[in-house]
């Protein structure tokens, strides 16, 4: 599995998408990513190593604690992985509005 792969199946689970969307905010030690969630911090900690291993986020102790935060690595390979789809898009667009431009212009002559 790839690294765009690990990073959108990590997200795949609601709990792990409303830590990443808290460690959005700022960096956090897991009793703060735990508060106001279902799960315990057990859990929460497990949720945290998924999206560590997905590259999603990342770990750096800081004293007695854990302190995680985004990791760009992971945003970034599920960004390259959505372009794609923008890019094509894009095009599509360019080729139906060349398309249209021409069918204007021709009417323009008649």
């Amino acid at each position: 599995m790839n690294a765009c792969e690990k990073a959108f199946d990590a997200l795949g689970d609601p709990t792990r998408r409303s830590i990443f969307e808290k460690l959005r905010r700022r960096p956090m030690a897991v009793v703060d990513v735990a508060k106001g969630l279902s799960v315990s911090r057990p859990a929460v900690s497990q949720h945290l190593k998924v999206l560590r291993e997905a590259k999603l986020i990342s770990l750096h102790p800081h004293g007695t604690k854990n302190i995680y935060q985004i990791n760009e690595e992971g945003v970034v390979a599920m960004r390259n992985y959505l372009d794609q789809f923008w890019d094509e898009a894009l095009e599509a667009f360019k080729k139906i509005a060349e398309q249209t431009a021409q069918s204007q212009k021709i009417k323009s002559k008649k």
